[in-house]
C-alpha cells in the first residue's frame, strides 16, 4: 500500500521509531506499525497530523500522483511522479539553460534522474 510505504520511508528519514511517530500523532506503536503495513487506515485527524509531522501534502501519502509526458528528439515517455516531482520539474524548466544543463537532451536520462528522485 503507498500510504503505508511512504509513511515509512518518511518516518525512517526522520530519524524516527515507530513509538517516537505515534507520541508525535498521538496514536500507539502499534497503529503506526499497521499503519505501514497496511492493515490498518488512520482516521481523518490522524492522517492530517501525520502528513504535517513530515510536512509533506496528504495528496503525497495518498499517491495522488501526476502523469506526466517527457519527450526528447523522436520519443516520449510516460509516468507517474508524485505532485512534488512534478512541482520541482515545472521550476526547474523556467531556468531554461539550467535545465537543459541538468537534464539534457535524453528523455531516458530524465526517467532515471526521475527514479532516482523518487527512492
Amino acid at each position: 500500500m503507498l500510504i503505508g510505504k511512504r509513511l515509512k520511508d518518511l518516518r525512517k528519514a526522520r530519524g524516527l521509531n515507530q513509538q517516537e511517530l505515534g507520541d508525535l500523532v498521538n496514536v500507539t506503536k502499534v497503529s503506526i506499525c499497521c499503519y505501514e503495513k497496511g492493515t490498518r487506515t488512520p482516521n481523518l485527524e490522524t492522517f492530517q497530523d501525520l502528513a504535517n509531522v513530515f510536512n509533506v501534502s496528504t495528496d503525497y501519502l495518498l499517491g495522488n500522483d501526476i502523469k506526466a509526458e517527457v519527450s526528447g528528439n523522436e520519443e516520449s515517455y510516460i509516468l507517474n511522479i508524485p505532485k512534488e516531482a512534478a512541482e520541482f520539474l515545472c521550476e526547474l524548466k523556467l531556468n531554461k539553460d539550467l535545465y537543459n544543463k541538468v537534464m539534457g537532451e535524453d528523455p531516458k536520462r530524465i526517467i532515471e534522474l526521475l527514479k532516482k528522485l523518487l527512492q
